[in-house]
Order: C-alpha cells, then structure tokens, then sequence
C-alpha cells in the first residue's frame, strides 16, 4: 500500500500504540475487566467534556451519537430551532425533522460563527416558550469555522430550551465546559480530536436533560438512551460492544491525558494558525472569517488560476498528501486541511511544501519557501489556550 499523509477532517492518523491495542484478545463485555474498562474511559472523558455528569458510549459514528441526542429528547411536534453554521448542523436539523420536529433555521452566512446576539434576539421574542429545543454546532469541519461555545450560552440564558451540541470535531481540540455553560447534551466521537480508530460516539447528558428522556414519545430502541443508561450502571453497554475500538480509545486516552488537555488545545490552534498562515502566502483565501476559525480544519479557496479538484488529486497522487475538498454548494471550490490525529510539526511543513511543489505543477505562480517559512513562524510561536 502507498503510503499516505492523511491530512483530513476525519479520519485521522492513528498513532501505532492505539493501533496495536486492537488486536488484544476479545474480553466479556459483561464481565468485570470490561467494567473496568468502561469507567476509566468515562473517568478519561469527563474532563473533557467538562462535566461530572454521565458520559455514554455507543457503537456508532458521531451521526449515530447525534440521532440518539434527537430521538431521546423531543416529541413529533416539538419545535426546534436549527442554528447550522455548515453542512454537519444542516444534517442535525435534518435528523430533527426526520423524527417528526417542526425546525425553524437561523441562518449564518458560510465561514462565519453563529452571532450570539441573533440567537439572543430570536430566543428573547419566543415569549410563549415554543421553542422546545436548540441544535447547535461548536465545530463545523465543511466551512473550518467554530462557534463561541461561552457565549452562546449566555445568550441562551434562561430561556428553557434543551440545548444539543454536535461536537463531534470540535471536542478535545478546543475548550469546552459542559456543566459551566449549562449545555445538556453534547455528543463526540472517536474519530477526530481524541486520534481513535471510528466506531463509538460518546454522549454526555445533563440532569435536565435526564428529565425530558424520560418524558419523550419519540419510539426508540439501539439508541435508548434510558437503556444505556441502565446498563452503564452495570459497568456495560446496552449492545455488544466494538471492544476493539474500546481498547483504542483507552490507550489514546491515555496518551491525550499525559500530554495534557492545555497543551493538546494550543497544539491544535497552532497548527491551524500555521496552516492558514501558509495558504495565505500562497494566494488562498481563507474561508473561515477572522473571528471564527476552526482549531481542526481549514478551508481555503486555492488561487483563482487553480482548478480545487486538480489540485488535491495531483497531491493526493504525487506526494500522498490527502486533503479534503469541499462539501454541498462548496463542492468542487474548496480544500480542506485537517489538523487533528497523530501528526506532528514536520508532517505539516511536509504537506505544505507538497503544496507548493503542486501548485508549481499546476502552472501556478509559487515563490518557494513562502509558505513553509510562514507556517514555520506560526509553529514556533505559542498560541494562548483557547485562542483561535
């Protein structure tokens, strides 16, 4: 197999200790080691999340985790309001409306962050409370742009609503405190910031949140949270189990908690930084506005001479560089550059200098070295917690 730099949005690279972990022996997912198992990956992910609530894993992929958040905590009926930011907050309205919700939109204009005060303004004139539930996105890997989780949630305030967060690609890369905030039910999955393998999504609920599943109409089964829940207790998972995925997390678990969760939130900023750094010395525009760039991924419109999908199949098959491109009506015009999973410095100014070699080929005008000395900058200068 060639060898490949997967520089994507997710899947990630996944470090070889993480990788080796799935071929331990298969254990009884109702037995004591898997117990014990299980709460040390709940122990490992509550920080995290920024909670000391419940944390439940399934096996599934973030959709999975995000459809649970729906089908458990609204009824046919119930109006949502859908506060997409890219494509992954569309699919969660999507999911909504798939389970019988009325889901009114407040729009955002592609690369920027929801606008707290537009939030706090639609919530302020729902004045009889028929808003039941609010569907909000921390990270948006179509458009590289991401939320202000704070303040959101100051401009929620007391307004009632049931609060859902995807943050399948945005936790474990950027701050995020669950309880502080008063979130209530905030979904991840394996597969982006915590460099595991696909196949389990972790949801974490709030006592509030508890309250309505247990009043909710909506027909589940697989993704019965109360099940879960039920079974959580018991030191198990409701269903069998990927318990090699579950050995994966553990160990990259292990590894994020010994480098430290600051330090894995400036990692991911600085790489981003040092990554729009580049683009821009190469002529891209960036996607994501300035106060709204996502820590994971960044989308770039590459130089106007520069056809995007030419572009990322002669990295992708000269240099094994795997980028993504864009996504619904940004389909064919972006390229997308993730930053998560086990990469380090080099693999980043390797890939850029792919890029100028690429570009080069593509009959684009490149003075070499441009972009790999702005991105070297960029990764030799600290980034402040929690800055983007």
């Amino acid at each position: 197999m060639k060898k490949t730099l997967l520089l994507l949005p997710g899947p990630v690279p996944v470090a070889q200790p993480v990788l080796e972990a799935m071929a331990w022996p298969m254990i009884n997912h109702r037995g004591a080691d898997f117990a014990e198992l299980l709460a040390r990956l709940e122990r490992g992910m509550q920080p995290i999340f920024g909670t000391k609530g419940d944390v439940l894993f399934l096996g599934s992929s973030g959709t999975g985790g995000l459809e649970t958040a729906v089908a458990n905590c609204f009824d046919p009926g119930d109006r949502v309001l859908s506060c997409p930011i890219g494509v992954f907050g569309k699919r969660l309205a999507k999911i909504a409306q798939t389970y019988g919700c009325t889901v009114e939109t407040l729009e955002t204009e592609p690369g920027a962050a929801l606008d707290p005060r537009a939030l706090r303004e639609r919530l302020a004139r729902d004045t009889e409370r028929s808003i039941k539930g609010i569907l909000l996105t921390h990270n948006e890997t179509s458009t590289g742009a991401q939320n202000d989780m704070a303040a959101l949630s100051a401009a929620i305030g007391e307004h009632g609503a049931l609060t859902i967060v995807d943050s399948v690609s945005g936790l474990g890369a950027a701050p995020f405190e669950m309880d502080a905030w008063g979130y209530d039910v905030v979904v991840t999955a394996s597969q982006k910031a915590l460099a595991t393998p696909p196949g389990i999504a972790m949801v974490a609920v709030s006592e509030r949140a508890w309250e309505r599943i247990e009043r909710a109409t909506i027909p589940r089964f697989y993704f019965d949270l109360r099940t879960a829940r039920e079974f959580a207790r018991k030191g198990q998972t409701a269903w069998t189990p990927p318990i090699s995925i579950f050995y994966a997390l553990a160990v990259a678990l292990e590894r994020y908690h010994a480098d430290g969760i600051e330090a894995n939130f400036e990692r991911h900023a600085r790489y981003a930084r040092a990554i729009r750094a580049a683009f821009e010395a190469l002529g891209f525009r960036i996607l994501s506005r300035h106060d709204a760039h996502s820590v994971t991924v960044v989308a770039a419109y590459p130089p106007t001479s520069t056809d995007a999908a030419g572009f990322l199949k002669h990295l992708r098959e000269e240099y094994g560089v795997v980028l993504s491109g864009g996504q619904g009506d940004l389909t064919g015009k972006i390229v997308r550059f993730g930053t998560m999973g086990d990469i380090g410095e080099n693999d980043i100014l390797g890939a850029i200098g792919a890029i100028e070699l690429t570009l080069d080929a593509l009959g684009a005008s490149v003075a070499f070295g441009s972009a790999t000395g702005a991105a070297a900058r960029e990764l030799a200068s600290p980034v402040l917690t929690g800055t983007r």
